[in-house]
């Protein structure tokens, strides 16, 4: 085998794994059990609770249905055969959580106008969102919290992304890369001062 075949066998290979875990993932998530931002909102609101609704509505991705419409995003679009990024499924997979990270919308609770709403990040929620449920971490992952929320980021910010940039970012040690999780959570940080993390 030629170095030109090997690189290749590795390319296809690491594309199957990607879209295997992209496909699984997206499967584990099951779009019946989504709620909504404004059920999120009841409990996640209030500045003793950290505000995770307020910091979602100022956050890029609160935003993220909006940003298809832009001159820059339809360019985009227009790289990959999409005339219309805000009624593309290859844009709303990622751009709304209505989509469940697939090319149609999977749900009718979440408008794909809310853009990525907490459940893209934290998984859908009706099995966890019970007070006694999300005061037991464990019982919440078990219901279906993803957490950490850092195993979502990468199912859209990859080098799938048509906007994707390997030097986007510029790690504490030098390296450029696409991605890093760190000052991108910088982003759309909301924490609840109860809860350690």
């Amino acid at each position: 085998m030629n170095n030109r075949t090997a690189v290749s066998t590795i390319c296809v290979s690491l594309a199957a794994v990607v879209l295997v875990a992209f496909t699984s993932a997206a499967a584990e998530r099951d779009a019946a059990n989504y709620v909504g931002v404004k059920t999120c909102g009841i409990c996640h609101k209030s500045e003793d609770t950290g505000n995770a609704l307020g910091k979602w509505q100022a956050s890029p991705h609160a935003k993220a249905f909006e940003l298809l419409g832009t001159p820059e995003a339809k360019a985009a679009g227009a790289k990959v055969g999409v005339d219309n990024p805000q009624t593309s499924g290859k844009c709303l997979r990622c751009h709304s959580t209505a989509y469940n990270f697939t090319e149609s919308v999977a749900t009718e609770k979440i408008k794909p106008e809310d853009g990525v709403t907490c459940e893209s990040c934290h998984g859908p929620g009706k099995k966890y969102m019970a007070k006694t449920t999300m005061e037991d971490r464990a019982k919440a992952i078990e219901g279906g919290l993803v957490y950490p929320a850092s195993k979502s980021c990468e199912m859209c910010h990859n080098d799938q992304n048509p906007t994707w940039k390997p030097d986007r970012y510029t790690t504490k040690d030098g390296k450029k890369v696409g991605f890093d999780y760190d000052q991108a959570y910088a982003q759309i940080a909301h924490p609840d001062p109860k809860v350690k993390h």
